[in-house]
């Protein structure tokens, strides 16, 4: 019998593949998926393009019915690969709100939740290191008499 998930898989064409991969793959790889993509200025800070999303974590929607709201991100479901925000809900039939499940792809880190140790850890030792400007060397001159300028 096959393996559910092949660890030595690499890149298919066919979208079956890529949809077995997606769906039988365990939960530190499943972390990866969920990856969002960061604001400009957090890009320039930290040296990297995304970041998993966590919650607590401020995003922007920018594609969809909900295009240009933020929120805090309030639940992240790896078994789903879907991220709900706060204060984005549809209303249903009945009346009752029901809370919307998002993309990572469609969304924007905006602030990140930096409370665990663990994670400002991860993002200092992956950031780029500040390039420090060296002073110029001074040279002293000597004249004949042996005295210094």
């Amino acid at each position: 019998m096959k393996q559910k998930f092949s660890t030595k898989w690499k890149a298919s064409k066919q979208p079956r593949k890529q949809r077995k991969y997606l769906a039988n793959a365990p939960l530190h790889l499943r972390k990866k998926f969920i990856s969002v993509n960061l604001f400009k200025d957090l890009r320039k800070k930290y040296g990297k393009r995304n970041i998993p999303v966590r919650k607590g974590d401020l995003v922007k929607v920018m594609r969809g019915k909900f295009k240009g709201k933020q929120g805090k991100v309030t639940e992240v479901r790896l078994k789903l690969l879907k991220i709900f925000v706060e204060g984005i809900q549809i209303k249903k039939q009945d009346g009752s709100k029901v809370n919307v499940k998002l993309q990572p792809s469609n969304l924007q880190i905006i602030e990140l939740n930096l409370e665990d140790k663990k994670r400002r850890i991860k993002i200092g030792e992956t950031s780029k290191p500040e390039v420090k400007k060296k002073e110029p060397i001074k040279i002293k001159k000597r004249t004949k008499t042996g005295e210094k300028e």
